[in-house]
Order: structure tokens, then sequence, then C-alpha cells
């Protein structure tokens, strides 16, 4: 079958890490340990975040003060090429030889009238203490949102709209190729307004999670899988009244809320190709990727389902 992974950023770049480019190679080998099983006895589509990264080289771009900043556009096609490098020859590794890798730069389109433009919550970059958060956005304009007990910058993440690169991935796949596509939500454009037909970048991140579920139900693929470091969708997260929830129809858990810088994309992603398609899809923790595909770990999201099955305790 078909399966379309989503790869947190922070899968890479654990949370507090040094963002070195070993501790992100060390990361990237692990998570292709998990992934290599799954591409030797399926297609696989592997798309990733990059919140992290691409933070990192906008701190970088700072620092050199004779030119404008890059946009993030163009920092996005650069994460999407370095990531997609570790990963293609992490998995490489793992893979017999004759089987092609291939990391595709991924336009996606976006809406200028878009609210999140007004409305900024995807968290990139390292975590600061409330203090050195204060201090950063009074030197740089930056816009800061709480992340757990640290902060973090945020930027606008629109709806991704459309996948410029479907018919090369497509050709990829029928070819026996991993695709890595779709990498830190695709590189974010959209149409000039008034131009006719000019395509330009845009200064946003797209949600990793939201792309590449539009990214799987354009390829009709049979499992979106979006892994976390959670073991999977809790309820009352961070209390002792805390559940696992196992299964869930989309309906019943699109109707629950969750944080809008962490779980809630990931929910929204999960219905949406879970109530489009007719297929499953799931969340979880890397580790468990193979548990998960087979229905015993994470949290599957499926119309099959009625309500909400919450994992025994």
């Amino acid at each position: 079958m078909l399966v379309v992974t989503a790869l947190g950023g922070n899968a890479l770049l654990k949370r507090g890490e040094p963002m070195s480019a070993e501790n992100q190679r060390a990361n990237v080998r692990i998570a292709c340990e998990a992934l290599a099983p799954i591409a030797r006895d399926h297609q696989l589509v592997i798309g990733h975040g990059n919140g992290p990264q691409v933070g990192l080289l906008s701190l970088q771009q700072t620092a050199y003060g004779k030119v404008d900043p890059y946009p993030f556009d163009v920092l996005g096609a650069q994460t999407e090429g370095s990531i997609g490098y570790m990963i293609e020859q992490e998995l490489g590794n793992l893979l017999p030889f004759e089987r092609p890798l291939a990391t595709l730069l991924t336009m996606i389109e976006v809406d200028p009238a878009d609210p999140a433009f007004k409305d900024p919550t995807k968290f990139i970059g390292p975590v600061y203490t409330k203090p050195d958060a204060d201090r950063v956005a009074g030197e740089k304009g930056w816009v800061f949102k709480q992340d757990g007990d640290k902060w973090r910058r945020v930027v606008p993440s629109p709806e991704p709209k459309r996948i410029f690169e479907l018919r090369a991935i497509r050709w990829l796949l029928e070819h026996n190729t991993v695709v890595i596509a779709a990498g830190g939500g695709g590189i974010p454009t959209m149409y000039e307004p008034g131009a006719a037909r000019k395509l330009v970048g845009v200064e946003c991140v797209i949600d990793k999670d939201l792309a590449t579920e539009l990214l799987a139900r354009e390829l009709r693929a049979d499992l979106l899988v979006i892994l976390t470091d959670a073991d999977a969708v809790f309820v009352d997260w961070g209390k002792p009244s805390q559940k696992a929830i196992r299964r869930a129809s989309p309906a019943a858990l699109s109707r629950m809320q969750f944080a809008a810088g962490s779980m809630g994309p990931k929910v929204a992603a999960a219905c949406r190709f879970a109530s489009a398609t007719g297929k499953s899809a799931a969340i979880g923790a890397l580790a468990d990727l193979g548990k998960i595909i087979a229905g015993e770990a994470g949290t599957t999201v499926s119309k099959k389902e009625n309500g909400i099955v919450y994992a025994a305790s």
C-alpha cells in the first residue's frame, strides 16, 4: 500500500537540544531505522517538519547585516534540501542499493487572503525564557507565544491549497521511488494579485501536517501517519486525568479542542484525510511506527469508528 508519513521537525531536532548538524543527523538516523521496514514493504512518501531548522536559518540570516535576510520561502527550500539529503543518505544506508530515493523541492500555493496572516501561530526556532523572548521581540520585532513552559517565535501559517509537483511525485512513485516531499509544509507560494499567473514566494510557513495531508489525499494514499513525540492523542494532556485516545471517528475527534500550535493541526489533518477519503489516518510516536500501521499503537482516526475509544490505562 501507499503510506504517507509526516515526520515532526522536533523528531529531527529534539526540544532544547543544541541545533547542530551532528545532532540532526543522529536523529535522522533514528527516524530512518523506523522508516526503513515500512519502505521495504510498501510505497512510501515522507513529509517532514522544519520548525527548528528554519528558525535557526532565520537567526543565522540576521547575524549578517550587509544584505536583507532571506525570506521564509527561500529558507524553506533550503531546509527541504538539507533535511531531504540527510534522510536520503541515512535511509539509503538501510535499503537495498537498487531502491531509488528522491527529494523533491515542493511548491505549495496559499491564499493571500488567508486569515492566518493576521494571527501568527506556527512555532519556529529555538525555545526561550520569557525575559529572553521579550528582549528578542524588542530587538527584532518578532512575535512570540508560549510553547509549554517556554516561549518560541511564531509566524503566519496559512492553509495549503495546491501542490505544484504532484505529477512529478506520481511519476517517481510509479518507478518505485521513496519520495521525500512537502518538507516543512512545502515552499509557500501564491499568485501575485493583479498579475497574469505570476507565482511568487510568501513570507510564512505552512503547517507540515496539513500539507502532508493534502499530499496524501491527492496521491490517494492508503494510510496517512503523523509522527510526533507523543505516544497518541491525549485528552487533559499534562494533567492527572490525561487519557490516550486509541481510536476515534473524525466527526467525534474534530469536536474536541487541542492546542493550535502543537496537536491541533495534527488532529485536523488526520480528521480531514479520514473524512475525505474513507481511509485511516494515525497519530503517534516515531518509535511505534510499525505498531501504529498495524493499529496496535497511537491514535487511529477512521470513519469505521463510532465516537471515541480510549486506551486501556
